[in-house]
């Protein structure tokens, strides 16, 4: 069952955890870690993010995070589609 947060304070610091669906390990092949940092990376040049920490494991991430320039949550909602190119 997924778990919806709301963030109250668009420009504020977050611990954001992330999991892939049913759990499955994608993150053990350097490819698909490769898109997700890749997907990051895009998200703080063009999208004012902010990565205070970060983890990969097998099936998710945790990020300490926040914003400067758009809505944190519109920025994790894209960081999640993967939709930039």
């Amino acid at each position: 069952m997924a778990f919806a947060y709301r963030i109250h304070d668009q420009f504020g610091q977050y611990f954001v955890t992330c999991t892939v669906n049913q759990w499955v390990d994608v993150f053990t092949r350097k490819q698909y870690v490769d898109i997700l940092l890749d997907s990051i990376r895009y998200c703080q040049q063009h999208k004012g993010l902010k990565v205070y920490a970060w983890v990969v494991m097998t099936n998710h991430i945790h990020l300490i995070i926040s914003s400067d320039k758009e809505k944190l949550s519109d920025i994790i909602r894209d960081l999640k589609k993967n939709h930039f190119n």
